[in-house]
């Protein structure tokens, strides 16, 4: 269990929540009154998911490729969102140089790659250092690799996540199922469920409903245990519903009202806040303070970021990212 108990655990993945929906309600402002340029991907909906397979993870030793959206992933993981911000905004202070203004960052020598795309290229990425893992040695390492249900469909994901299975690596592919690949319905997208694609590869293969944060903590608790043990890979669909556009660009007018309608009471915060209570995990108190210090420093960070300098071409050095390996 990574040395962390299931209480622990809850706390620090809600608290991640907490400080994601906070970056993402400001960042989401900031895009409408034309401050950011590019796409914002926000997480209303995937934040149980994102928080809770990150949690069990050990920064520096297992690999972590989170979602297009998994913000609340990268906080329970150990970043801070100001490296969210400062790409975002342009910053030449931040990992990406301020080269991207989007979500394309990350520490690959903290075992988190920076994403080439989140549709399907990465799985391979996260095979391809779980094997290097192997191949110096190094035991007990896991490697989780994010996708959605569309990516599902895509010739690298197979290539993938056939390796994986053929090699019998300790990876946990963690597929998202927001029932819309961007605007395409589940029901365009494949014949067979998601389940059985899973098996296909003959994998062992979890699945969860990505709203309810318990029933998601516990489900990926058991595959991230299972990979570190040696059982090889694990498959998890967890489900849920995008709570908002693909992008900020998008009014998602194409997910039916009644389906929106379904969902309304199943934000993943709210859930988690309800079940945290219900167990005694969490007093009131401590939940509205936490909601607070994380709007706070949010926004401190967020001010930081636009204080900073843009790239200046005349000077730059031309590297990919702020990171050195030394060659």
């Amino acid at each position: 269990m990574n040395g962390i108990d299931l209480q622990e655990a809850a706390r620090r993945a809600y608290h991640a929540m907490v400080m994601a929906r906070a970056f993402d309600t400001k960042i989401s402002a900031l895009y409408k009154a034309g401050k950011i340029f590019g796409g914002v991907f926000l997480g209303r909906g995937h934040e149980a998911i994102g928080a809770c397979e990150a949690v069990f993870l050990k920064r520096g030793e297992d690999v972590y490729n989170p979602f297009i959206r998994e913000q609340a992933g990268r906080c329970a993981w150990g970043d801070s969102v100001l490296d969210s911000a400062q790409s975002y905004l342009g910053s030449a202070s931040g990992r990406m140089r301020g080269r991207d203004s989007n979500v394309h960052w990350g520490y690959p020598e903290h075992g988190n790659p920076v994403p080439i795309s989140h549709l399907g290229a990465m799985v391979s990425v996260v095979a391809g250092m779980m094997l290097a893992k192997r191949f110096k040695g190094e035991t007990g390492r896991v490697g989780v690799a994010c996708i959605g249900d569309g990516t599902t469909s895509v010739g690298a994901t197979h290539e993938a996540v056939n390796l994986i299975a053929v090699e019998k690596l300790p990876v946990v592919i963690v597929v998202t199922n927001n029932q819309f690949a961007y605007s395409t319905p589940n029901s365009q997208e494949f014949a067979a469920s998601l389940m059985d694609r899973g098996w296909g590869y003959g994998l062992a293969c979890h699945e969860c409903d990505g709203t309810d944060f318990m029933e998601t903590l516990q489900t990926m608790q058991r595959a991230i245990a299972a990979a570190r043990a040696g059982k090889g890979p694990q498959w998890v669909v967890a489900n849920t519903l995008r709570m908002c556009g693909h992008g900020e660009h998008d009014d998602a007018a194409y997910i039916p009202a009644e389906l929106k309608q379904a969902y309304a009471d199943r934000d993943p915060l709210a859930v988690a806040r309800r079940q945290m209570l219900e167990a005694g995990w969490l007093t009131e108190e401590e939940a509205a303070t936490w909601d607070d210090e994380c709007r706070d420093e949010v926004q401190r960070l967020v001010a930081q970021a636009q204080r900073e300098s843009a790239p200046d071409p005349s000077t730059e050095d031309w590297r990919a990212t702020a990171w050195n390996p030394g060659y």
